[in-house]
């Protein structure tokens, strides 16, 4: 994996890879967000359910999910909710017998549950282990589990994954860790190795000296951990009807920036909202997302 950023005429008005002419979507079409009681997951659960899909709100917190699904069904868009804390596999366990048991496929899915315990200007790896759990490996394990459910259709299936522009290699500084995730035959199995190095040096107390990045870097490693394994997980489902992408949605005015931002979460779900609804054929696979460019977020 050489590169995880786009190419920068990738999102330019002229190209035709990004418009949707065509509404291939219905009630019947199944789209799971975690993390949506508040932010991002909040804004693209309302878009969605604005557009017509079926949505399934997760969250953590069960008094928050509720209140999250009261707030939407007050404004006349009803959506299904399930407790789910994507870091315990207990959890994940239970959430997907719940979706077997009341859906008969699944279409899109959104990772979008995420933490980090840095204040915006402040750099700490003490909480590196739950960071890297919930938004690496929460994601990895909540994505293998739902993997036999998707809807193998002209439609395609679709994921999303959230993520962010400290998770490019452009921010490792260690030429020796950036060659793992340089491969071109790059495994799970190396990601995990990736982590692990992290994991330990955080342990060892060298994390600081050893090439990591310098800005929120548990948090990156565990984008960086993230973004790679959407270029897996593209790759091992191409040509099979799953399109697996990246998002970075930018400096947006969540609880995560404290408030702080160029956008609001709504014009970042807009966007997200954009890219998993592109018609069939011209939905794209392994592409990292940066930004709102205007012509992504216009005429959905």
């Amino acid at each position: 994996m050489k590169s995880q950023e786009p190419d920068p005429n990738y999102f330019s008005s002229s190209s035709s890879s990004l418009v949707s002419s065509t509404k291939w979507w219905s009630k019947e079409t199944i789209a799971i967000v975690t993390g949506a009681n508040k932010g991002i997951g909040f804004a693209l659960v309302k878009r969605l359910a604005e557009l017509g899909l079926t949505v399934i709100l997760t969250a953590r917190d069960v008094e928050r999910g509720q209140r999250a699904v009261e707030s939407l069904s007050e404004k006349g868009l009803p959506v299904n909710f399930f407790q789910l804390d994507v870091s315990d596999p207990s959890s994940i366990e239970a959430f997907v017998s719940w979706f077997k048991s009341n859906f008969a496929a699944l279409d899109i899915l959104v990772n979008n549950a995420g933490v980090s315990f840095n204040d915006i200007y402040k750099n700490t790896v003490e909480h590196a282990e739950t960071v890297i759990r919930t938004n690496f490996y929460g994601a990895k394990l909540l994505t293998e589990s739902l993997l036999p459910l998707f809807r193998r259709s002209p439609s395609k299936s679709r994921i999303l994954n959230i993520s962010s522009r400290l998770g490019t290699l452009s921010k490792v500084r260690n030429p020796n860790i950036k060659s793992i995730l340089e491969d071109e035959e790059l495994s799970e199995e190396q990601i995990e190795r990736f982590v692990g190095l992290f994991l330990q040096s955080v342990k060892d107390g060298t994390w600081k000296s050893q090439g990591w990045p310098e800005i929120w870097t548990d948090y990156a490693v565990s984008k960086l951990a993230l973004n790679a394994y959407t270029m897996v997980l593209a790759k091992r489902y191409e040509g099979e009807g799953i399109s697996v992408n990246s998002y970075c949605p930018g400096f947006t005015q969540t609880s995560m920036t404290q408030g702080q931002g160029s956008h609001t979460a709504d014009e970042a779900a807009g966007v997200g909202a954009r890219l998993l609804l592109l018609h069939p054929q011209q939905l794209p696979t392994a592409k990292f997302y940066i930004g709102l460019d205007p012509f992504v977020k216009s005429n959905l």
